[in-house]
């Protein structure tokens, strides 16, 4: 398609793929908002379940930890789980962009700018 346009075309394959790998970053990122990750605290007694973007998506407490006396303990618990989802989901994130990097043929450490 390109013959005889030397470096030109060589230039429009280049164009091509960074047009392919945004429209599949998008894609990726919006896909984020779907798949989901669980952290939990105190054994299990706490679960949170977050998107792979970050957001707090349910928050699942086991009865048993409802103790007026241990009113501190309990938010420990949940601000944990929350943080342990919050790290699985950017873990999780991270695996996803490097797994469609390197499916493009791409280092999978490599940093975009967006």
């Amino acid at each position: 398609m390109f013959k005889g346009l030397g470096n030109m075309g060589d230039m429009a394959k280049m164009l091509k793929s960074a047009q392919d790998l945004q429209q599949k970053m998008a894609d990726l990122q919006e896909e984020m908002h779907n798949i989901m990750v669980e952290g939990t605290s105190g054994a299990g007694l706490v679960k949170a379940t977050c998107s792979a973007k970050g957001e707090l998506k349910g928050l699942d407490i086991d009865p048993s930890i409802f103790n007026p006396e241990e009113k501190e303990v309990v938010e420990d618990l949940i601000l944990a789980a929350i943080k342990d989802a919050q790290t699985r989901a950017q873990e999780r994130s991270q695996e996803e962009m490097n797994n469609l990097t390197e499916s493009m043929g791409l280092p999978k450490d490599i940093k975009f700018p967006f």
